[in-house]
Parts: structure tokens; C-alpha cells; sequence
């Protein structure tokens, strides 16, 4: 394999590595607490690869000064705690979890001592070796499937979350298994190609963290937000009424309404016409028939009408202008952005962003 690949590999995950850190923690849309424990997990493993490049291409006094870092140790500390605040798990609120970062102190001290009395060469030096070698393996396997078990036991976050935390999650098992044949093939076969996959693999984790995770995760913990504020101020929020036409007699119809106004279906981004037509204890066929003579619309449309109020008042009232566009089409009950804009636009003839944007200078 030609080593120009491998560093282009390694560089790449370098640069990205500390750009999603350095957007994590300056970008207000990004900014939070667990947000700087994962900036310190990403900063850590870019520090971790630049280590690795810099000791496989050259051999100087500022890389053995650096080697004495063992910032391996550091990822797994800080990510596990970036998991734990998310989950809002009772372990934050103690102070014995913060030793799972000894490890990587105790490395630095014992890296720096060596260093100091001049060791390394040593019998001493290859032992510390792979004892550090071993235990850092071990703590990531440790923490990264403590962190998994947490999650799924966790009933503090929605099921959005904790499917986004759990991908997050196995792909950084993937990471460690290919980390683990790394080191087998260093030690053992005395090679690096498997740090081809590795160092590539964990660019794409990088990129998929910044384009995909983090901004998917954060329109959720949005959306959250708003849901809540809005739960909590129930009486200070003026429901959406539809009048209904004095012609309409139907129950079905005068039920429906209800359906909409008291619980607020239409939040439901999977609610479907069975799902109606179940709560109301009439057929599909039937429900649809009825919309149509009485409203002269279709299920989807009438639904989505109430979705669009709802969007409309979020959207013009100035309480939610820091959150994002899609957590509020979220909230209003869209399944996505996409849907949420072309339903938006056909229904107002302007974007959710146009409509925003015009009741600020109105």
C-alpha cells in the first residue's frame, strides 16, 4: 500500500477531528455542556492519531515529549461523560465517576517519570508498555459498553435520542475493535496497514458526527425544549380551535376535531388514517369518505393543517426564535424537514424561514 494514503488518511482525520471539536464548542447552535466533553473526546483521539503520524513519519524531540500523552485514556473518560449528561444519569451528581480520568493523570505521571530518569530503552519502558497498552483497551471496552447499558436503561430520553446515542455508541465499538487489530498487527506482525482502515474509518466517524449526530441530536434536545416549555405553560399557550361548520352533524366529524384540539394528534409524526380511524371506531374507507363530503379535504390535509397552525404560532412568537427551523417543524409533528417545508410553502406560498423572518419586521 502506498504510505501517501496513509497520510492523507491521517491528516484528514487530524483536521476534521479538530474542526468538529473547535465547532462544538464555539457555534451557539452546538454549544452545551455534553457538547464540550464530546469536543474533548474528538480533540483527544485527533491529538491521538497526529501522535501516531508524527511518530510513523518522523522522530524528534517535540514527538517524544508528546508520546508521554496517553490521550486514548482521556477519549474514554470524556466520552463516557458526554453520555451520562445526555441520559441525565444519577452519576453526575457524584464524585467517584470523575476518577474514571485517573487513568489517564496516572499515565502522564508515570510516561513523565520515566522520561525524567532516563528509562526509556528499558526493560522498565516495554513493561509500562503494554501494561498502559492493555488497560487503555480495557477502559474504552469497559466504559463505551457501561455507556451502552446506561442508555438503553435510561427512561429520561426520548426514543430519538436513544437511537442516535446507541449508533453513536457501536460505531465507536467498531472504532475499538479496528484499534485492537491495529495494535495485534503492530505487535505482533510488526505492520501498520491495518492503520489504513483505521485512520480512514475514523475520518468518516468524524464527518458523520458533525454532519449527521451532533446536528440530528441537537434539533432533537430542540424540540424537547419546546415541548416541554410548551407542557408547562399549558394555560398561557391559546390552543388551536377550528370552527366547525354549522352544517357538519357528524359525530365522527365533531369527535375528530376533538381528537385534534384536546390531545393533539397531529404531533404524532407516524400518525396514520388507521390510527384515526381506530381512535374514532370506524373504518379507513369511512373516515376518509366523511373527511371529504363534510371538510372537502383529504385525512393527510386536514391533519396537516393543524400541523401548520401549530408551526405558525411557534414560529411568530419570539420565546422560540433560537431554535431551529426542522425542531420546530418536528414539534408541530412534521417526520421530517423536507415534508415540513413543502407542506409549509404550499399551504403560505413562503418558507417556514420566509414566514419567520417576516413576523420579526411586521
Amino acid at each position: 500500500m502506498d504510505k501517501t494514503l496513509l497520510d492523507f488518511a491521517m491528516i484528514a482525520s487530524v483536521i476534521i477531528g479538530y474542526f468538529v471539536g473547535i465547532a462544538l464548542i464555539t457555534s451557539s447552535f452546538y454549544k452545551s455542556r455534553a457538547n464540550n466533553y464530546l469536543a474533548l473526546s474528538l480533540f483527544s483521539m485527533a491529538n491521538l492519531t497526529l501522535i501516531e503520524w508524527l511518530n510513523i513519519s518522523l522522530s524528534s524531540v517535540i514527538v517524544d515529549i508528546l508520546l508521554l500523552f496517553r490521550f486514548d485514556f482521556l477519549f474514554a473518560a470524556a466520552l463516557f461523560t458526554y453520555f451520562i449528561i445526555q441520559i441525565k444519569h444519577p452519576l453526575l451528581k457524584s464524585k467517584w465517576y470523575k476518577w474514571i480520568y485517573f487513568p489517564f493523570i496516572g499515565s502522564v505521571i508515570i510516561e513523565f517519570s520515566l522520561y525524567l530518569l532516563d528509562l526509556y530503552g528499558t526493560i522498565y519502558d516495554l513493561i509500562v508498555f503494554y501494561i498502559k497498552d492493555i488497560a487503555s483497551i480495557s477502559l474504552n471496552i469497559f466504559l463505551i459498553f457501561w455507556s451502552r447499558k446506561l442508555i438503553r436503561n435510561s427512561n429520561s430520553i426520548s426514543e430519538n435520542k436513544r437511537h442516535w446515542l446507541l449508533r453513536l455508541n457501536l460505531f465507536v465499538i467498531c472504532l475499538i475493535i479496528i484499534l485492537i487489530l491495529n495494535r495485534v498487527e503492530l505487535h505482533l506482525l510488526d505492520s501498520i496497514y491495518s492503520a489504513y482502515v483505521l485512520w480512514t474509518f475514523m475520518s468518516l466517524f468524524l464527518w458523520w458526527i458533525l454532519y449527521y449526530g451532533v446536528f440530528r441530536l441537537q434539533v432533537i434536545d430542540q424540540k424537547e425544549e419546546i415541548h416541554d416549555y410548551l407542557v408547562s405553560n399549558k394555560t398561557a399557550i391559546k390552543p388551536i380551535k377550528k370552527k366547525i361548520n354549522s352544517s357538519t352533524s357528524s359525530k365522527i366529524i365533531t369527535q375528530l376535531y376533538a381528537l385534534m384540539e384536546d390531545e393533539e394528534l397531529y404531533k404524532n409524526p407516524l400518525l396514520s388514517r388507521l390510527d384515526l380511524a381506530a381512535r374514532l371506531e370506524t373504518s379507513e374507507g369511512y373516515l376518509s369518505q366523511i373527511i371529504n363530503q363534510e371538510i372537502n379535504k383529504s385525512v393527510i390535509q386536514f391533519v396537516n393543517e393543524y400541523r401548520i397552525e401549530a408551526a405558525k404560532n411557534l414560529l411568530q412568537d419570539p420565546m422560540f426564535n433560537k431554535y431551529s427551523i426542522e425542531a420546530i417543524g418536528m414539534e408541530a409533528g412534521f417526520k421530517s424537514k423536507s415534508a415540513f417545508y413543502d407542506v409549509f410553502k404550499t399551504s403560505l406560498e413562503m418558507s417556514p424561514g420566509a414566514y419567520r423572518k417576516f413576523q420579526k419586521t411586521s
